[in-house]
């Protein structure tokens, strides 16, 4: 198969890899029809985290090839959508709803999806199989939710976002602009989003923004301020993991207001005795995104939400370099990945028998 390998910052190749195999009975196998680069891609590519060899990726949607002899849930045939943390949804944190920190889990980027072929660990608990084959136009709503939209919608209820509220949005990513869209949903009355962008501003009211905020760190504090008569925002995303985003966000908050941050923490500190004096909520860190995937699924299906509108661009898997060069040049959002062999969406599979769908261990 073809996989995403990044040998080095800067230095990204796609390269022939041996199919994945069934190693555990709680595993899938997957041809993917569909995967992405995320904005977290980018701290490695850029120098900021090491990197050696490290296959990439962890957004994924496709259809099944084969399973482990102890899956009940997901049968051969079944087009499915998974988080970026593999979760057994059977242990006590699963049951409460935090599959991200699943006393099994398994990052889905040291398995890396950015290829035609993904084995998932844990499949049961790990996947989500639609109502049935998407035709072409859901495919890439259906891969957003596998990360960027389930972590944009954890983020809004971290930060309480609802009804009445005024909601701000630091950060213009994909997470961030989901963010948005993920705050409109759970009813906020206000959404005002961080962004000097025109194209993600444009994106950002789309998704429901109220009023964009072009201003940053305390300017941006002092802006947002101004429109809420001086007490700052009930909820406050964070979607981007800097000490800048970070403070930005607890200063925009309004004492008892809650903050939802998941931007991958890069050298973040936040000062004790500020954050004693705000009186503000903080909760996020990585997403259960599996919690939300039901939901967000038919959603999706329903056509009620349209997440895949953060993808400006498009190409095939064998292009992934282009596609992170464009990221980090910020000419475009977030880019989808198709895989040279792609399984057509919407094509007739057959139903296998119960005794195909599984394979013995």
């Amino acid at each position: 198969m073809r996989q995403v390998v990044m040998h080095g910052p800067g230095d990204v190749r796609v390269e022939d890899r041996e199919d994945p195999r069934i190693v555990e009975p709680t595993d899938a196998i997957i041809r993917l029809s569909a995967t992405c680069i995320c904005g977290s891609d980018l701290w490695p590519y850029r120098g900021a985290e090491p990197v050696e060899d490290q296959v990439m990726g962890h957004e994924y949607v496709g259809v099944v090839e084969e399973v482990g002899s102890d899956v009940r849930t997901i049968g051969v045939g079944d087009f499915v959508v998974g988080s970026f943390w593999a979760s057994d949804g059977t242990c006590e944190i699963c049951r409460a709803g935090y599959q991200s920190h699943c006393v099994h889990r398994v990052l889905m980027g040291t398995i890396g999806t950015q290829a035609e072929l993904a084995r998932i660990p844990l499949a049961d608990g790990t996947l989500v199989a639609t109502p049935g084959l998407p035709g072409p136009d859901l495919i890439p709503s259906l891969v957003a939710a596998s990360d960027v939209l389930g972590t944009g919608w954890f983020a809004a209820e971290a930060a309480q976002a609802g009804p009445g509220r005024t909601v701000a949005v630091v950060g213009d990513g994909a997470v961030g602009l989901l963010g948005v869209l993920a705050a409109r949903q759970l009813g906020a009355e206000r959404i005002i989003a961080f962004s000097r962008h025109a194209d993600r501003q444009a994106l950002a009211r789309g998704f429901g923004a109220t009023d964009i905020v072009e201003e940053r760190g305390d300017d941006g504090v002092a802006r947002l301020e101004e429109l809420t008569g001086g007490l700052g925002a009930h909820s406050v995303i964070e979607a981007v993991g800097t000490q800048q985003a970070m403070m930005q966000a607890i200063r925009s908050a309004r004492p008892g207001g809650h903050v939802g941050f998941v931007g991958v923490s890069h050298d973040v500190a936040v000062p004790g005795d500020e954050l004693f004096l705000s009186g503000v909520h903080l909760h996020g860190g990585p997403a259960p995104v599996r919690q939300y995937l039901p939901r967000l699924v038919q959603l999706i299906w329903d056509r009620e939400i349209d997440p895949g509108r953060v993808f400006d661009l498009t190409l095939p898997l064998d292009e992934a370099a282009q596609g992170y060069r464009a990221m980090d040049r910020r000419t475009a959002t977030k880019v989808l990945l198709t895989p040279r062999r792609p399984v057509a969406p919407g094509s007739p599979s057959p139903t296998p028998s119960p005794e195909s769908r599984r394979t013995t261990t």
